[in-house]
């Protein structure tokens, strides 16, 4: 029996083999495991090149992943120091009194306009009334000043003209009284003139009768003829001394006209006088009317109203003798709650008004969403009692931070669970 040779054995060299391969054979197209150190087998060279596609398929995903994380954390800014706001509203009493109903509990939330408190009114009722009284009789006052100033104004004129015509007929009496006063002189002298001729005419006739040269008849006529002068003398003196008098009346009228017409030239300043009492009264009345308006807002100064739509806190109770100014609740409006996130001043950097912002609440586990609203205009210390003073001493450089407002978009905080001092963790996205 022939020897076998097992497989893959090498031929001796310097031996010829008997039989010859073929230049197709495969045994001289892959190489023998036997005689390449760097042979392969397929498999294993697949299993190899799957490994290495898939190292860079993770390093690229490990890239692509490092990337997109860095621009994700790149995209937005946090800060844990950051609390829940709101603007506090407290309620005051603006009048004193005491308080006679409490309309509100502790905790209850209530709309803008109920009444909360209500102080006792009956003091500030009768000061109402009081003022009611006063502005009528202030009223009645301008009324009746108003109707005098028309009248004042038409006597003054009238008193003026008449004045003016008392003065004119009191001259024209006094020229009439002195013409009389001439007359009565002329006629004096005549009669006395006739007296004279009369005396004359008598003691002739009376030497010619004591000759009885003349009857006595004759004698009698000139003696009654003188007596008559005589008398008619007297007469006319008494007339002369009437016109006299009569000139003096005369002349105290044009007195008594000229000091009417003085008086009457007062008119004017009689009528200025008499508007500004009106204007005066007229004050007065709004004087009056403007009391009664502060005691009607005192009286209603005594049911005190919630300012705001939100939620009461209350130190007031009924029987509290309150004083003007004197704080009596607090009401926290939490549907106009925001955040104030203090940001480092480093990460202010691509910070804008607008930009869009979700927040954390730390005690419900709640993400809000909003937006910033604004960002101070300074840091935090610079608004504290005692302002730090780098100037002076050993400076630390210590990074600032710097308020940022966070307003909630509507209806975020709808169930009203975000409370003013709650602690936030808001995240702003700067993109």
């Amino acid at each position: 029996m022939a020897e076998e040779n097992p497989p893959h054995s090498i031929p001796e060299t310097g031996k010829e083999s008997s039989v010859d391969p073929s230049p197709l054979d495969p045994s001289r197209l892959t190489p023998s495991p036997l005689t390449d150190r760097n042979y392969t087998p397929p498999v294993r060279r697949s299993l190899k090149r799957r490994r290495n596609i898939l190292i860079l398929v993770g390093i690229m995903v490990v890239l692509i992943a490092g990337v997109l994380f860095w621009r994700y954390l790149s995209s937005y800014e946090s800060t844990d120091d950051a609390q829940a706001d709101v603007h506090l509203y407290p309620v005051s009493a603006r009048v004193s009194g005491h308080v006679v109903r409490v309309n509100v509990d502790d905790n209850q939330w209530v709309e803008k306009g109920t009444v909360l408190v209500e102080i006792d009114p009956a003091d500030y009722e009768v000061a109402v009334a009081q003022a009611q009284a006063n502005l009528a009789s202030a009223e009645a006052t301008a009324q009746s000043l108003n109707v005098t100033v028309p009248i004042t104004s038409v006597n003054a004129s009238s008193q003026l003209k008449f004045a003016a015509s008392g003065i004119e007929d009191a001259s024209a009496g006094v020229i009439a009284a002195e013409r009389q006063v001439t007359a009565a002189h002329s006629q004096v002298e005549a009669v006395e003139a006739n007296d004279v001729k009369a005396q004359d005419d008598l003691h002739r006739y009376k030497l010619l009768v004591d000759k009885q040269e003349v009857a006595e008849q004759v004698y009698d006529q000139a003696l009654a003829a003188a007596r008559s002068s005589t008398a008619s003398v007297g007469a006319a003196r008494a007339n002369e001394s009437a016109a006299m008098q009569f000139v003096r009346q005369a002349r105290s009228k044009l007195e008594q006209a000229d000091a009417n017409h003085q008086s009457a030239e007062t008119g004017p300043q009689q009528v200025s006088s008499t508007r500004a009492r009106a204007r005066a009264a007229i004050a007065d009345v709004e004087q009056k009317r403007a009391l009664l308006e502060q005691a009607q807002l005192n009286l209603g100064y005594t049911k005190i109203v919630a300012p705001v739509t939100g939620e009461v806190s209350k130190t007031v109770v009924v029987g509290m003798n309150v004083q003007d100014g004197q704080q009596l609740l607090t009401v926290v409006p939490l549907d106009e709650v925001w955040v104030t996130a203090n940001f480092k001043e480093t990460q202010l950097k691509r910070m804008q008004v607008g930009q869009r912002a979700k927040i954390h609440v730390d005690s419900t586990g709640q993400t809000l969403k909003g937006r910033v609203d604004s960002i101070a205009g300074a840091t935090g210390p610079l608004f504290s009692l005692l302002p730090p003073e780098n100037a002076t001493g050993n400076y630390v450089k210590i990074v600032q931070r710097i308020p940022v407002k966070i307003v909630l978009d509507p209806g975020e905080n709808r169930d009203r669970r975000l409370r003013p001092g709650m602690n936030v963790v808001p995240d702003v996205y700067l993109q």
